[in-house]
């Protein structure tokens, strides 16, 4: 019997192409399975905020008392986290089987990596007696395997440029490919504060139950807690996200939309957002990890994402020195990102990554020096993220920081033995 490893090298060699947009191929084999969802199926598109989005959903849901299912992607270290059900990382084992049933009814139908092991999870999910299914699209949201499911609540949680090759050259464009997820009738949670307007028409045309930020449902707050208002609902006095980041108010805000829009399915309750918001986890987004130096990971890693880590770095006040390490696709706007974080980081690490479209780290630091303008700064390149942090850690003062960014496969890199702990050199050199 094949184990999930063999499924997965398998799977990468059936499709010419790696992406292959489109949903005929995907839902005839769907519909073969019969992958049917008989609990209420929230989905969620976006250029960011999509994984963060999925962990406040769940954890108000396990609050609630429901059985939850989860798919994201990409994952940090093991292709298991892209499927959690009641919590818990589906076992290789139990995948194994899934992606078993996918291979005795697709014939000849050829199925690209992602769309093979989607319907592997969406199998494994449909069949888990689940009181809520939540969804993360892969990329975009019209075309992408995810969309053969009919949600009961979409959420869109932002629209920035990124994937412009596959979805279109400008914010309009992509946001047309992610509306693509709406239902007629069904709500439409747009957390985007500054939506296109190919959203919104979108929403028009179909006729779908349209939540916008800043119309629909709103956040208010101070430094200690924040409410959510929206629709004839009110939350007072809650505690921020426990994940990180001024930009988890707005996940956290589209989530109590679609909750509030959901609630004669799913109600919740109070004290359940309530708990949910305090103890949501989520690896690599803006993870502060204690320790000294202090560890930063977060999977940033296009020029929107990039803002917000920058704004986020910023407001965690001063440090001697940050190390950055740094490894990227090659398809990104990296003179962008750069810029961004820039002016915050004063040495770089650049790391090769394993996957064919990422960039090399001799690529990353020819282009961070053709727009860098500071003097006091410096960058060196290296085979691996870990390779990479162990040199940022051997140059590192325990005042300082060390932030890891710029991909999944980054961050992945140097989770793949756990949350590295940092303790300075003058604190273990009796140990």
């Amino acid at each position: 019997m094949k184990t999930l490893q063999d499924w997965l090298a398998h799977c990468e060699h059936l499709h010419p192409k790696s992406i292959d947009m489109g949903l005929d191929r995907v839902k005839a084999v769907a519909d073969r399975m019969g992958i049917r969802f008989t609990c209420p199926v929230i989905t969620v598109a976006g250029t960011n905020g999509k994984g963060s989005t999925c962990a406040m959903l769940e954890a108000i849901a396990l609050q609630a008392g429901y059985r939850t299912g989860v798919y994201t992607s990409p994952h940090l270290v093991d292709f298991e986290e892209r499927c959690r059900i009641h919590g818990e990382i589906a076992s290789a084992e139990e995948l194994a089987q899934h992606f078993a049933r996918v291979e005795d009814v697709r014939q000849d139908v050829s199925l690209t990596y992602f769309e093979f092991s989607t319907l592997a999870i969406l199998s494994l999910m449909a069949g888990a007696g689940l009181d809520v299914a939540i969804l993360e699209v892969g990329l975009g949201g019209r075309l992408d395997a995810v969309n053969i499911i009919d949600c009961d609540c979409a959420i869109i949680t932002s629209i920035a440029l990124d994937h412009m090759e596959l979805l279109g050259p400008d914010r309009e464009s992509i946001g047309f490919e992610k509306a693509g997820i709406l239902r007629t009738g069904r709500p439409a949670i747009v957390s985007d504060p500054m939506p296109p307007q190919s959203v919104i028409d979108r929403a028009t045309e179909i006729g779908a139950d349209l939540w916008r930020f800043g119309v629909d449902f709103n956040v208010s707050g101070d430094k200690l807690q924040w409410g959510w208002a929206g629709r004839g609902r009110r939350y007072a006095g809650l505690a921020y996200p426990a994940l990180r980041g001024a930009n988890q108010l707005i996940n956290a805000s589209g989530v109590l939309a679609a909750l509030v829009a959901l609630r004669e399915h799913i109600p919740v309750t109070a004290q359940a957002v309530r708990n949910g918001l305090a103890m949501v986890e989520l690896p690599g987004r803006f993870q502060i990890v204690p320790g000294q130096p202090v560890l930063v990971l977060d999977v940033a890693h296009n020029p929107h994402s990039v803002a917000a880590l920058t704004e986020n770095l910023d407001a965690m006040g001063f440090y001697p020195c940050t190390h950055a390490v740094f490894g990227a696709m090659a398809d990104k706007d990296l003179a962008a990102m750069f810029k961004r974080v820039g002016p915050l980081v004063d040495k770089w690490y650049f790391t090769d990554l394993p996957p064919p479209r990422a960039e090399k780290a001799q690529r990353l630091q020819d282009i961070w020096r053709s727009g860098e303008t500071r003097k006091d700064t410096s960058g060196a390149t290296y085979e691996s993220p870990m390779e990479a942090l162990n040199a940022a850690i051997a140059a590192a003062d325990p005042a300082d920081r060390i932030v890891v960014f710029g991909s999944f496969y980054t961050v992945g890199g140097v989770l793949k033995d756990g949350v590295p702990r940092l303790s300075a050199k003058h604190l273990s050199a009796d140990t």
